[in-house]
């Protein structure tokens, strides 16, 4: 279970079967968010497994299957909305015989959040969660980070690349080059500018749900909120105010702020802080 590869619905309902069925063992299972895939969470697997979980990744709806592959075919990644998103995870929660641990981040995060608001997950860690409806500071490096697609109207049809002096604004500011240009190297892909838009707007439409996050139902479990000090994509203020909403919940709520570290927290050098963060978590609520 601790291939890099993004499996299809059908793979990860196998796979499931095998690994979580028959081990018995607690699932986790890891939701990315944009400019990421599902391998991005390897080394989190890897930790979780080690810990006695069984982990799942399978990645947003025809997410390609390697980075290289991702770069090529950035239309792959066009009109893909949170809705849609979610309910593609919540269908695959639906095959599993407990509901999983739910670990998210950035987009994902948000996602992870709206899982646990449909009751459908045991534990939620949200890291550096994009914001929700009802979630109102937008602090100017937030607009910023999100300008590339938010700047041209078109870009919510499309698959969005970030450049390099982008990526290096809006994940690495807290980095030297040398592993920010690594990580953009590394993990960067295509994005759906479509959830930018969805999350940009959410609050000036009255119609929109697609961003919504039901915090008050009494089954959504106990949720852990984590933010980066230093993230200029998702800001301690938009972290923060989550956590003020969600903490209403009858339900654990809690929030933790890692010193010094940006977006690109839970794939940068110091990613083990942050997961030692949320596996302290979950193994302390009885994920």
């Amino acid at each position: 279970m601790t291939d890099a590869e993004t499996p299809t619905l059908a793979d990860w309902g196998a796979r499931r079967d095998r690994a979580s069925n028959e081990s018995g063992l607690p699932p986790v299972l890891f939701v990315h968010g944009l400019w990421l895939l599902s391998s991005s969470w390897q080394p989190w697997r890897d930790l979780f497994e080690e810990a006695g979980y069984v982990t799942l990744a399978p990645g947003w709806p025809d997410d390609p299957a390697t980075v290289a592959e991702a770069r090529e075919h950035p239309e792959a990644f066009a009109k893909k909305m949170v809705q849609q998103v979610t309910d593609h995870y919540i269908a695959a929660i639906s095959k599993l015989d407990r509901a999983p641990v739910v670990i998210g981040h950035s987009f994902g995060g948000l996602i992870a959040q709206k899982i646990a608001g449909e009751g459908a997950a045991s534990v939620t860690v949200s890291i550096d969660n994009a914001p929700f409806k009802g979630v109102l500071p937008l602090p100017a490096s937030a607009l910023k980070s999100a300008s590339p697609v938010l700047t041209n109207p078109t870009n919510v049809g499309k698959g969005v690349s970030l450049t390099w002096e982008q990526f290096q604004h809006g994940w690495v500011n807290n980095l030297d080059e040398e592993e920010g240009r690594h990580l953009f190297e590394t993990f960067h892909v295509p994005a759906a500018g479509a959830p930018l838009f969805e999350a940009a707007f959410a609050n000036v439409n009255p119609f929109s749900g697609e961003t919504s996050v039901d915090s008050k139902n009494p089954d959504r479990g106990p949720l852990l909120i984590i933010g980066g000090e230093n993230d200029h994509t998702v800001p301690p203020a938009i972290t923060n105010a989550s956590y003020k909403i969600q903490s209403k919940n009858p339900g654990v709520t809690e929030e933790v702020t890692i010193p010094g570290r940006g977006h690109s927290l839970v794939i940068d050098s110091g990613w083990r802080e942050v997961a030692d963060e949320a596996l302290a978590f979950v193994q302390r609520y009885g994920g």
